[in-house]
C-alpha cells in the first residue's frame, strides 16, 4: 500500500541557456509548493546540470524532457533527450573550466544514473531524500488570513 500519493511534474524545452534559467525557476516553484524547500539547491544544481550536458552534447537536437517526481519519500529528478549516446564521468584536471557536470550531480544526490530510452535517447536521473517532516518549512501566512482581523479600507469616509 502507498501511504502518499505520487507528485509529479514534466517540463518539456530546447536545452538553451535562457530555457534552463526557467526551468531551474520552475522547479525550485515547484518544490516549494509541495513544501520541499531543503532541497531546492540540489535539485536545482543537479538539474542545470544535466541540461547544460543536453546542450552542450546532444544530437541531433536540443529537444528534451524534465520530471520530478515525489514517491515515498524521494524526489527523482531525470531528463530525457533524443541522443541515444550514454554519458560518463569525465575525470577533470583542476586547470579544466568544463566537464565536472555529472561528478557534481553524483556528489550532491543520493544516487544517479543512466538508461537507455529505446531507440529514442536516454534517460540521466538523481535521486534526492525528501526531509522529515520536522523540516519542512511551513506556509508562511497570508497577513490577516489566520488571525481574525477586520477588514480595513484605506478609502476615507
Amino acid at each position: 500500500m502507498i501511504s502518499k500519493p505520487s507528485r509529479h511534474c514534466t517540463v518539456e524545452l530546447q536545452a538553451l541557456p535562457s530555457r534552463i534559467r526557467q526551468v531551474r525557476r520552475i522547479i525550485s516553484a515547484q518544490l516549494r509548493y509541495w513544501r520541499l524547500d531543503p532541497l531546492i539547491d540540489q535539485a536545482a544544481l543537479g538539474v542545470t546540470e544535466l541540461l547544460t550536458n543536453v546542450h552542450r552534447h546532444a544530437e541531433p537536437d536540443k529537444g528534451c524532457t524534465v520530471e520530478i517526481e515525489l514517491l515515498l519519500e524521494r524526489l527523482t529528478v531525470s531528463v530525457h533527450d533524443h541522443d541515444p549516446r550514454l554519458p560518463v564521468i569525465h575525470e577533470a584536471e583542476p586547470t579544466e573550466t568544463s566537464g565536472r557536470g555529472l561528478a557534481l550531480v553524483a556528489a550532491v544526490s543520493e544516487s544517479w544514473g543512466v538508461r537507455p530510452h529505446g531507440d529514442s535517447g536516454k534517460v540521466v536521473w538523481f535521486t534526492l531524500p525528501a526531509p522529515e517532516p520536522s523540516m519542512i518549512v511551513p506556509l508562511r501566512p497570508v497577513f490577516g488570513m489566520l488571525e481574525k482581523t477586520p477588514a480595513r479600507s484605506a478609502v476615507a469616509g
